[in-house]
């Protein structure tokens, strides 16, 4: 699920003259996200002038962990490459709300930051330098659903899903053989994940699910051990 957050400081340096062509619109100073979310934040780019423009944005500097991404949403698209550059047209006076920057928020909580660079294709010196700072935090306390000598489960979150759900788990016993499968209403299995004793977080992807109620089970050594419903909504 995408949610607009908390999500570090944001500032923006670089020339900021009446002359420039162009303005990167005010974003909200902080922004926080939670593990496992994808962070979205809209960047507003103004053309200032009676030409149309055409603007660069790019990536300069990255200090994002290793489960982290960023990439760019320009309107209703998202580009999962790496976010190293995009080009924005912008109309005489045109306004335009619709691009974001996406990140991925990734497994582990603390802070990281990504740094980008907005410029005019045309005349490189008009600029704007933006910084993000990312404030990742951990889920509030989701209860335990199951628990055994080998493994511990907790409960899926969030639940309702839109996009994605995650679960965490332990795996006390590497021998064991655990893994959640998902199945619809009349039994038919959806997906399945393994659970490996070197992670402790599943991502349930529910983004090409239709609407409705699903399950998903906790299988140890191929048996079927709890199961709990699954809302998807959309």
């Amino acid at each position: 699920m995408r949610h607009l957050l908390w999500f570090g400081m944001v500032w923006f340096a670089g020339l900021h003259l009446s002359a420039q062509s162009f303005e990167v619109g005010t974003v909200q100073d902080v922004y926080k996200g939670r593990i496992g979310e994808t962070v979205e934040i809209p960047l507003r780019l103004i053309n200032r002038t009676s030409e149309p423009v055409s603007l660069v944005i790019k990536r300069v500097q990255s200090n994002l962990g290793s489960t982290q991404k960023d990439y760019f949403c320009p309107g209703n698209d998202c580009y999962k490459a790496p976010a190293d550059g995009a080009v924005i047209r912008l109309d005489p006076g045109e306004t335009d709300d619709s691009f974001r920057i996406a990140v991925d928020a990734g497994l582990a909580s603390g802070i990281s930051s990504v740094r980008y660079l907005v410029f005019n294709r045309y005349n490189p010196s008009e600029s704007f330098e933006v910084e993000l700072n990312l404030s990742v935090e951990e889920w509030s306390v989701v209860p335990d659903i199951f628990t055994h000598p080998g493994i511990v489960l907790h409960n899926v979150y969030p639940n309702p899903v839109v996009d994605h759900a995650f679960v965490k788990y332990n795996l006390l016993n590497p021998d064991l053989e655990a893994r959640i499968v998902i199945h619809n209403i009349l039994g038919n299995v959806i997906d399945e994940y393994l659970l490996s004793d070197t992670e402790n977080l599943v991502k349930i992807r529910a983004d090409a699910l239709s609407a409705g109620i699903y399950f998903y089970t906790l299988y140890i050594d191929n048996e079927g051990v709890i199961t709990r419903k699954l809302i998807v909504k959309k």
